[in-house]
């Protein structure tokens, strides 16, 4: 998605990881018409083999990730990032910006490994997330519904957010719920004008 009026703030943004991308893209797209209400240029460009990208989810890793952002931020010759959770984890560093509620990837590991765990005990099988993790940093590893390499599986257990210098907003300096937390997809207008307005304050628009 690209509001691009050749203005001089420049906001790549990069989603968050998994379901949350999903969640939360509606949010992120009216951030972008506010923004753009605010003299602001921004993209939201897809990560490699998620949504429509013709690459295949199974070929990636947290380093393809952060060559395909890095790339994307010389592309559109981007001035500032806003980086969402565990899109923290693979956003371009070298650009003044913002991390929203930053994520370590092993929290978003642990998700998905419980999320299959359960769903395992429910159709009467026995998993269990210590050897799942084993098997998925040796030969990659199916969570939900994403089929992990073993690069990526092993890239997210270690990972840390990369920030550096970027400010960190909290979901108590926008106001409502974490939209990422809920079951689907939705849109919180006053979150997105609320992050809007942070942004366009705090980059000089």
């Amino acid at each position: 998605m690209l509001f691009d009026r050749a203005r001089p703030v420049r906001l790549l943004i990069v989603p968050p990881l998994f379901e949350e991308m999903n969640r939360t893209r509606r949010m992120l797209i009216e951030t972008q018409r506010r923004l753009d209400g605010l003299g602001i240029d921004s993209m939201l460009p897809d990560l490699p083999g998620c949504n429509e990208s013709a690459q295949a989810f199974s070929a990636q890793s947290l380093g393809s990730w952060r060559d395909a952002m890095a790339a994307a931020s010389r592309h559109f010759v981007a001035t500032h990032v806003l980086a969402l959770r565990g899109g923290a984890l693979v956003f371009p560093t070298n650009l003044p910006g913002w991390v929203l509620e930053p994520q370590k990837g092993s929290a978003i590991l642990r998700q998905l490994l419980r999320a299959r765990v359960l769903s395992a005990k429910e159709a009467g099988a026995e998993e269990n997330s210590t050897d799942l993790l084993e098997h998925g940093r040796n030969h990659g590893l199916e969570l939900a519904g994403y089929r992990l390499s073993a690069a990526l599986v092993a890239g997210l257990d270690a990972a840390v957010p990369q920030d550096e210098g970027q400010r960190v907003i909290r979901q108590s300096d926008l106001g409502g719920g974490p939209l990422w937390l809920r079951s689907e997809p939705g849109e919180d207008p006053a979150q997105s004008a609320a992050l809007a307005r942070l942004i366009a304050a705090e980059a000089g628009a």
